[in-house]
């Protein structure tokens, strides 16, 4: 390859062109620095810094300064929703959606943010009617989960069930969980107007979207318990245990009581006592206590107590030991007894308790669905010792 001589002047010529043009790259960044406010600065300061407050105060005199800061508008709204100021966010983005001069992507996007203004601030209607609005644009997806949310607050059950199998189709998030427990409470309001056969084919119908759905099968056992049909209750209720052993501890009292009703206590006994050894659990002990002291006597309801205590110690286990206790030691030591008692009682009673996984609420009584946080099937079936 032969040296060309005019490359030696191409050379400095590029080198020149590279300077020029980044000398008018700075030149147009500092002119549009300069054209932007000084508050705005500010605000991005004071949120490096987490004072939103400031931040906030900071970035509405730079909305008064130029009104064409449309960005800033979403994310001045977005702050006043997240620290619980909704009716100024409402203003903000009424504000932008009455603006005729937004490109149509903006608006459905001022649309959004409006609508969940009105979620946040409880008025469903209005916020419905919006993202009904938005189901024709590109923020489609994220509308039906809004919905969604809105069925579920107004305890709609069957748009729910249409939105969460709609959400399926298009998201790869699956939503068989949360239609089985629409579809349950659906089954609950049949069944509260004595339409027997309407609740079980929703219940039926909750199985087949979600074959793990345990609340169906404690549904269907407590309808057929509620006609007598104890065999029928008792087939429905042991089916929990191949779906969830944990949530064998919801039934364990009607199964017994099923059993009882047909003079197969003894039965009930031995399947829930199997249940105790495959999945410890105060419920179930406490149970399988109970049957045995009326079975067999407090000596062995003692030495049952004793065991369970041994492998899986608990406050309210100790206290099924001492109840047992009281019926087999002397006379002279039940005073003591009992105190003991007492205090195991006092503790046990107000430490014990449902918690959620998702968000930590604290209950006393079981829920499928989390009144805090929204998530279903978040808390385990046993209550936490504290």
């Amino acid at each position: 390859m032969e040296f060309e001589f005019w490359w030696l002047l191409a050379l400095p010529l590029f080198f020149g062109l590279g300077w020029l043009a980044a000398r008018v790259d700075i030149r147009h960044v500092m002119t549009e620095s300069r054209s932007v406010p000084a508050s705005y600065f500010k605000g991005l300061n004071f949120l490096l810094n987490e004072q939103p407050d400031k931040a906030i105060e900071a970035f509405i005199e730079v909305v008064k300064v130029d009104s064409d800061t449309v960005d800033l508008h979403f994310a001045l709204g977005g702050l006043f929703r997240k620290r619980g100021e909704v009716e100024r966010a409402i203003r903000m983005h009424e504000n932008l959606v009455a603006r005729e001069d937004l490109t149509p992507e903006r608006q459905f996007k001022a649309l959004s943010e409006l609508g969940q203004d009105y979620l946040k601030a409880g008025l469903l209607d209005r916020a419905e009617e919006i993202f009904d609005r938005l189901l024709v644009s590109d923020l489609a997806a994220q509308a039906r989960q809004f919905l969604l949310e809105i069925y579920v607050q107004e305890k709609d059950w069957n748009k729910a069930v249409t939105a969460a199998r709609e959400l399926s189709k298009i998201s790869s998030q699956p939503y068989h969980v949360e239609i089985g427990h629409y579809l349950c409470e659906l089954a609950n309001q049949a069944y509260l107007h004595d339409q027997i056969d309407t609740a079980r084919n929703y219940l039926n119908e909750a199985l087949t979207a979600n074959r793990d759905c345990v609340r169906a099968n404690v549904l269907l056992g407590d309808i057929a318990a509620s006609l007598n049909d104890h065999n029928g209750a008792i087939t429905a209720w042991r089916r929990v245990e191949s779906q969830s052993i944990a949530h064998l501890s919801l039934v364990t009292d009607r199964i017994m009581t099923s059993y009882r009703e047909q003079d197969r206590e003894s039965e009930g006994l031995i399947y829930l006592r199997g249940a105790l050894a495959r999945m410890p659990s105060f419920e179930l002990f406490n149970t399988v206590f109970a049957g045995t002291l009326k079975l067999y006597g407090a000596q062995a309801a003692y030495q049952l107590a004793q065991d369970e205590l041994q492998h899986n110690p608990s406050l309210r286990g100790l206290d099924r030991f001492l109840e047992a206790e009281l019926m087999i030691v002397p006379m002279e030591r039940q005073a003591e007894v009992q105190l003991i008692q007492r205090v195991i009682q006092r503790y046990s009673k107000n430490q014990s308790v449902y918690q959620c996984d998702q968000c930590g609420f604290k209950a006393r009584n079981f829920f499928w669905h989390c009144p805090a946080c929204g998530r279903w099937d978040s808390f385990p079936p046993q209550k936490k010792e504290e």
